[in-house]
């Protein structure tokens, strides 16, 4: 389990937990997980987050969400050696917006090494315009979730 106190206690569960493979180049010349590799890591897990909660995958014809903004808190060098997961969950959501909050975590320690926020919003592909969140969207949310995701 994690033992640091600068890591803040998750306010739900994380449901979806994507293992991923490091790669070699993956790492910088410190031997540490380069930085731009954890957003890559991150959309990895958002995409398999909405795929799993949609049940097949996104493309450009049903994607309804864009990202506009990310913030990554580093707690822990990741190596390259390490077995990491992905840990992706909807923290809120509201009329035209919805929060992500991802982690990512030494499966074999339980160790955050990083903690993804994300605020991702609505959006149609055929306006190129921002829009309201997909109500049946934000069912199957949080019937995934298994919790009430507004207010």
């Amino acid at each position: 389990m994690n033992n640091n106190p600068r890591v803040p206690e998750a306010a739900f569960e994380f449901r979806h937990r994507l293992p991923v493979q490091l790669r070699i180049n993956d790492i910088d010349f410190l031997g540490h997980l380069n930085n731009i590799v954890y957003l890559s890591l991150f959309d990895l897990g958002k995409a398999r987050y909405f795929e799993e909660i949609m049940g097949g995958p996104i493309s450009a014809d049903n994607a309804s969400l864009v990202i506009v903004n990310v913030n990554i808190d580093f707690f822990a060098a990741t190596f390259f050696d390490e077995p990491v997961e992905v840990w992706t969950a909807i923290a809120s959501v509201g009329d035209r917006s919805v929060k992500l909050e991802q982690r990512l975590v030494n499966s074999a320690t339980g160790e955050v090494k990083s903690i993804c926020r994300t605020v991702m919003a609505g959006f149609d592909p055929k306006t190129n315009q921002g829009a309201p969140l997909n109500e049946m969207w934000v069912e199957k949310a949080a019937d995934y979730e298994g919790r009430k995701l507004r207010g």
